[in-house]
């Protein structure tokens, strides 16, 4: 049986975090979590973050599980 890694990030948590594209365009490879986008609802979860690049200071926003996916993203710069 296959054996799955969830890796166990929270949202909470990413706000300053490094990460590495795995598959970078434009020479944007590494990213900078800069800021977690808190719904205005109190009672909803958080579902958005805004990431930096490190090259050219391109912002782009993407749903946080997004940076679960290994296929995807490293965390840390590499």
């Amino acid at each position: 049986m296959p054996f799955k890694i969830t890796n166990s990030l929270s949202p909470k948590k990413l706000l300053l975090s490094k990460w590495t594209a795995v598959h970078p365009t434009h020479q944007r490879k590494h990213f900078l979590v800069i800021k977690v986008i808190v719904p205005e609802a109190p009672n909803e979860m958080i579902q958005f973050v805004e990431l930096e690049a490190v090259f050219d200071k391109r912002v782009e926003q993407i749903a946080w599980r997004e940076l679960t996916k290994r296929e995807l993203w490293q965390q840390g710069w590499l």
